[in-house]
């Protein structure tokens, strides 16, 4: 019973949580002079991978790898197959065109340095880890940087209430605290129930905690499309996905050296096809449609079934 309120408890938080972040973002964006997009990709994207930083350190402290690099895998996976699939669902995606530009083929490149070193020592050691963490933040300067060079193109999107700063900034402060308390709460839940079913670690790391610590996300981005803040709702799975990569795979290796065996090629794979497959999705009539977002649903609920089958 204390499971099930929790859920429920953490599911509520996620909802406020997410209301307040966008709210606050988004008159940030404003007042800041950067776009909606780049608050998107950078501060409501990193808020929102919080929990994942939190998880992945955690594990790589307790030698945990399975759940360490399973939960960004397996975030990553989720954000662009569930996430944005529901989200098109729920009201077709457009897409800007900046994120076919560079940052979509970042994403990629962050996948694929993450395969090569799961190929070279099965898992990321402390100068791989300063690697990525190094290009985490020149990419996270490089945005800002252009975003305030092109603030011609910054009012595009304007928020139905735009906030004064402070009262922005405490918006996404308790936003975010809320948000990493409701994925907190949700993901207790859900690994007790797990462990009720006899799931392996690898697989919990893959699904349960990388969906529980990818509620912020879900929450933040279909409370984004809903309020027609596309920018941010797509910013959002896009940055979140470098971030999980470049940042927390950066920091958790420099504490402990991460290493893993339960994690598959499979998965890999399929991080890779996600990302890559959303391109042509993205560049057709620069929208993600309803079918679209269809098709990567059928997608994450076919991996999902494949890890509890196998």
């Amino acid at each position: 019973m204390l499971t099930i309120i929790a859920g429920i408890a953490g599911l509520a938080l996620l909802y406020y949580g997410a209301e307040f972040l966008v709210k606050g973002g988004s008159s940030i964006a404003l007042k800041l002079k950067i776009s909606p997009l780049v608050i998107g990709l950078t501060l409501v994207a990193y808020a929102t991978s919080a929990p994942e930083l939190v998880v992945s350190v955690d594990a790589a402290l307790k030698g945990m790898g399975d759940v360490s690099i399973g939960n960004v895998v397996g975030s990553n996976i989720c954000n662009i197959a569930l996430i944005l699939g529901i989200c098109a669902i729920i009201t077709p995606l457009k897409v800007n065109k900046k994120l076919l530009q560079f940052d979509i083929f970042l994403m990629l490149a962050a996948s694929l340095a993450l395969v090569g070193c799961f190929y070279l020592n099965s898992g990321v050691n402390r100068w791989q880890g300063a690697i990525l963490l190094t290009g985490s933040i020149a990419y996270t300067v490089w945005s800002i940087y252009a975003s305030r060079k092109e603030n011609a193109e910054n009012c595009d999107e304007v928020p139905s209430k735009v906030y004064p700063l402070f009262w922005a900034v405490l918006l996404v402060a308790v936003g975010l605290a809320a948000l990493i308390g409701g994925a907190k709460l949700f993901v207790y839940a859900a690994i007790e129930l797990a462990k009720l079913c006899k799931v392996s670690e690898a697989v919990i790391g893959l699904t349960v905690v990388a969906v529980g610590t990818s509620l912020p996300e879900l929450a933040t981005s279909v409370v984004a499309a809903i309020r027609k803040e596309q920018d941010i709702a797509i910013g959002n799975v896009i940055g979140s996905n470098i971030f999980n990569i470049l940042a927390i795979l950066g920091i958790a290796p420099l504490i402990k050296p991460i290493e893993t065996a339960g994690i598959s090629y499979v998965d890999m794979a399929l991080m890779i096809f996600t990302g890559a497959l959303l391109y042509p999705f993205m560049r057709t009539g620069y929208k993600i449609n309803r079918l679209e977002g269809a098709i990567l649903l059928i997608i994450y609920i076919g991996y999902t079934t494949y890890l509890i089958m196998a």
